[in-house]
């Protein structure tokens, strides 16, 4: 199947909504010259505050204007049974008993959160194939755990079926179906008020907002982002596992407020997170950090990169990237996204050599998901369409299949 280019998309979009050239500029705030740029594929890609300015003056969703991910089109063809698995072990049938498992030792409580932590390591690794194999498998023995043994049990049980279940909304907005996210975290969030996890409602909290930013609801994923990490800072801000979960908030909801144009306020937001970053290693590391948020010196400093090339700063993308050591328990699509980020910063200063090396970086780690991000092609059709092709350009355009 060939990807929609993003131009093709919004010109069709704006022209469902009535608009003109001029009238989805003028109600988005994007300059036309913008708006024509991209209907006639002069430019390949724009920065996510374009693109959700753009998506508010249409009228529509993000992901409407971000199309599908790959291998997860909206033409009415049926899901695959994979992802037909998925949304049962997300939404079985109602007011049914929950099934038995296939094997009562798949019910130990130590046993059922090792392969829910193995899970999470999957989804880092973007393996998402796999994940759609063993994850409903997996939900359905928490869902199990939660329903069977005494108080204590079965509130262990609960924060095995939320973790679960907020894997699979992660799962859900990666393959592009939002709404199946937002069902798969209402029911993580039931789980996780009746669980033995004081900080799971918190990292829930953080999903839910990541699935409002998809959605363009800015606002709101703010607000619920900052509201969960007051709470969290109040109660469960002195140990490592509750200092995660309130720095991945306060990384969110700085994300939501730079996305709606306010990269000052959320620059600072991003500074003090980093600052907090340096009590982690004052304190006793998480017993199962794959478990917990996804927050370190490192991970702050990746977002801050992020931040400063979609607000068209490629120069203080590259500052704040350079000498950065990254920790040993940053995610590898963390890793991915630094290189395509650092890419795209030297592209837009002219610098073809240095955009080049990064791909070549990422594609030794990730060629898969290279191969399937628009904005990898959208940089390499960029670069191929300059007037200067360093040595190594001609491959990563063939690997893409953007070479003439």
């Amino acid at each position: 199947m060939v990807t929609e280019h993003l131009g093709d998309r919004l010109g069709r979009l704006r022209r469902l909504a009535g608009l003109t050239q001029e009238g989805l500029a003028e109600r988005s705030g994007v300059s036309v010259d913008v708006v024509r740029k991209l209907e006639q594929k002069r430019k390949h890609s724009a920065r996510l505050p374009t693109l959700h300015a753009l998506s508010r003056g249409l009228g529509v969703e993000l992901t409407a204007l971000l199309g599908d991910p790959p291998g997860v089109p909206s033409t009415g063809e049926a899901d695959p049974p994979q992802l037909v698995a998925l949304r049962r072990a997300i939404m079985p049938p109602l007011f049914a008993p929950p099934p038995e498992p296939n094997g009562a030792e798949r019910l130990t409580a130590p046993l059922l959160r090792r392969e829910i932590s193995d899970s999470w390591t999957l989804y880092h690794d973007a393996d998402f194939g796999r994940l759609m194999e063993v994850l409903p498998g997996i939900i359905a023995d928490a869902r199990f755990a939660a329903a069977v043994g005494n108080v204590d049990e079965r509130a262990v049980g609960q924060a095995a079926l939320g973790k679960a279940l907020q894997l699979a909304g992660h799962l859900a907005i990666r393959l592009g179906k939002i709404d199946l996210a937002l069902s798969a975290l209402e029911r993580a969030m039931n789980a996780a008020s009746d669980s033995s996890d004081p900080l799971l409602a918190p990292m829930i909290s953080n999903s839910v907002a990541w699935n409002y930013q998809r959605q363009n609801r800015l606002e709101d994923a703010e607000h619920i982002a900052v509201y969960a990490a007051d709470s969290v800072e109040t109660e469960h801000g002195k140990n490592a596992e509750g200092l995660r979960v309130w720095g991945a908030l306060i990384m969110s909801a700085a994300t939501s407020v730079a996305r709606a144009g306010d990269y000052g306020t959320a620059n600072d937001m991003m500074t003090t997170a980093e600052n907090a970053t340096h009590k982690l290693a004052t304190l006793p590391p998480p017993a199962d950090g794959k478990m917990v948020s996804v927050f370190s010196r490192s991970s702050v400093r990746i977002e801050r990169v992020r931040l400063a090339v979609q607000h068209a700063r490629p120069e203080e993308a590259l500052s704040l990237a350079k000498g950065m050591r990254l920790s040993a328990d940053t995610p590898p699509s963390w890793r991915t996204w630094l290189l395509l980020d650092l890419a795209r910063a030297h592209t837009d200063l002219g610098d073809a050599e240095g955009a080049v090396k990064a791909l070549e970086k990422l594609r030794q780690i990730a060629p898969a998901w290279m191969r399937h991000h628009t904005l990898t092609v959208a940089i390499v059709t960029d670069l191929w369409a300059g007037s200067y092709r360093p040595p190594g350009l001609r491959r990563l355009a063939e690997f893409l299949g953007v070479a003439n």
